[in-house]
This record gives structure tokens, C-alpha cells and sequence, in this order.
């Protein structure tokens, strides 16, 4: 008797067994095909999604921020659908989750700031990508705005990457907003010489200069009478794309031209008298 009962209970263990492994292990084939399906129709849709981007000629500094937010959006769901597919409960597995989440954000403070600020930067668009600007101790032209960081290429070719939650909520400027900027220079002449001649030789070379914007017009003025020399302001509109090749190529011709009017460009002196006793 005592065989049979013996014998019993394991039929009975191996039939429990038989129908646990039937019934997970349908579970799991079902979670993994829902898994493999549902990661294949995420990319599909990522892709479809670029493609209207394309067509719609979406902003360039969306795109990458958009494709990443729905990928990741629709994996999680993924992922609770395969869980529930599994025979988790999902009551229980929401409050794990929202404990978890609760930690992981008290841990994460700064990656979600930098997340907020690149929804803030998206939505505002203080820069795009393209755009020059100077940010954090840095400047350069814009060349990503991904979820958490902004790239910058610098004129040397670097690349600096910088958290967007403190580009959101610091001071930032972007030469690049305006279409047209305007060049400032100080032209330092010697005592003596004749500023209304100066005047107009920088006027001349202006005028020689088809990049320089004729509206507003160029303003040119006695600004200081210095220590060592009269400094002329001079200020004039140009194309954003023209400012650095003007305001260079205005240093260089003045060089040039000044001796040849007669306009000695000065350097710091101390004139020394001594009285005899």
C-alpha cells in the first residue's frame, strides 16, 4: 500500500509538472513571439516615422529626439505587454515599478533635468541645428540635439558635448538667430594727424566693399581721445555668413592704406621730462 501511494504521488508531481511546463511554456513561446514581432514592428514604425519626416521636411534638430522618444516609448509598452503575455500581475509589478522608479529618479536627478531640458530646447528652439553659438564656456556650430546632450563642432574642429538641462536654464547666444550682424572696430590714429582724412579713407574702403550693407548705414565717429592715440568707432551691417571675412579683411586694408594718407597708427608711448635742479 505504502508503494502505491508512493508510486501516486509522483504520477501526481510529474502530471502538476506536465501541465505547468504546457501552460508556461506556452506563456513564454507566446511572450517571445509577441517580443520578436513587437521589436519588428517598432522599428518599421520608426521608419515610417522618418520617412513622413522627411517628406514633411521636418526640422532637423526634431528628428533624432522624436525617433529616440517613440522607440523607447513603444518598448516599454512592448515589454508590459510580454510581462502580462507571462502571467505577471500587473497591479503588483506597477507598484514594484513605481518604487523602482521613484529610486532610479532620485538617483538619475540630472539625466532627467537633461531630458526636460531637451524637451524645453525643442519646444522653444532658442538654437537649431546649424546655428553658432556660445554656451557654458563654449562655442561652435551646432551639429546634434539628442535627447540628454547637445553637440557643438568649434571652429577647430572639436566636438564638445554639453548636457541640455544646463543649456535650458543658463544665459546662451546664438550668432546665427539674425540674418545680419552688425561689425565693430576701433581705428587708433596718431595725435596730429587728420582725423576728417581717416574718416574718409575708411569711408572709401567701406564703400569698396560689396558685402558691407548699405541699410543701415555705416556709422564712423570720434569715439575717445586716448593716452597714446584718437580711436575712430566705426560700426557697419553685414550677412551673418560675412561678419569674421569683413571684419578681417577691414583690419588688413586699413594697414595697408593708412601710410599711404598720410595716418600714422600709433602704439602705447610715455613721454619722460626731466627738470634740472
Amino acid at each position: 500500500m505504502e508503494e502505491y501511494a508512493s508510486v501516486e504521488k509522483v504520477n501526481e508531481l510529474l502530471n502538476y509538472l506536465s501541465e505547468m511546463a504546457v501552460t508556461y511554456g506556452l506563456k513564454l513561446l507566446a511572450a517571445l513571439f509577441i517580443l520578436v514581432v513587437g521589436i519588428w514592428v517598432i522599428n518599421m514604425l520608426v521608419k515610417r516615422i522618418n520617412k513622413l519626416m522627411d517628406k514633411t521636411n521636418t526640422d532637423p534638430s526634431l528628428r533624432g529626439f522624436l525617433k529616440s522618444l517613440v522607440s523607447i516609448t513603444l518598448k516599454i509598452i512592448l515589454f508590459i505587454i510580454v510581462l502580462t503575455t507571462m502571467g505577471v500581475e500587473m497591479t503588483s509589478f506597477i507598484a514594484i515599478l513605481g518604487a523602482a522608479g521613484l529610486a532610479i529618479g532620485l538617483a538619475l536627478q540630472g539625466t532627467l533635468q537633461n531630458f526636460a531640458g531637451g524637451v524645453i530646447i525643442l519646444l522653444f528652439k532658442p538654437y537649431k541645428i546649424g546655428d553658432f553659438i556660445e554656451a557654458q564656456g563654449f562655442m561652435g556650430t551646432v551639429i546634434a540635439i539628442e535627447i540628454f546632450v547637445t553637440k557643438l563642432a568649434t571652429p577647430d574642429n572639436k566636438v564638445i558635448i554639453i548636457p541640455n538641462g544646463g543649456l535650458a536654464n543658463s544665459s546662451m547666444t546664438n550668432f546665427s538667430k539674425m540674418e545680419t550682424r552688425r561689425v565693430n572696430w576701433t581705428f587708433g590714429i596718431a595725435y596730429g594727424d587728420s582725423y576728417d582724412v581717416a574718416k574718409e579713407m575708411i569711408m572709401t574702403l567701406i564703400k569698396e566693399d560689396d558685402r558691407i550693407l548699405t541699410d543701415p548705414e555705416p556709422f564712423i565717429a570720434l569715439g575717445e581721445l586716448a593716452n597714446s592715440s584718437v580711436n575712430i568707432t566705426v560700426r557697419a551691417w553685414v550677412n551673418g555668413a560675412d561678419y569674421w571675412g569683413v571684419f578681417f579683411d577691414m583690419n588688413e586694408k586699413f594697414y595697408k592704406v593708412a601710410g599711404k594718407h598720410n595716418i600714422n597708427i600709433p602704439f602705447p608711448q610715455m613721454d619722460v621730462h626731466l627738470d634740472k635742479a
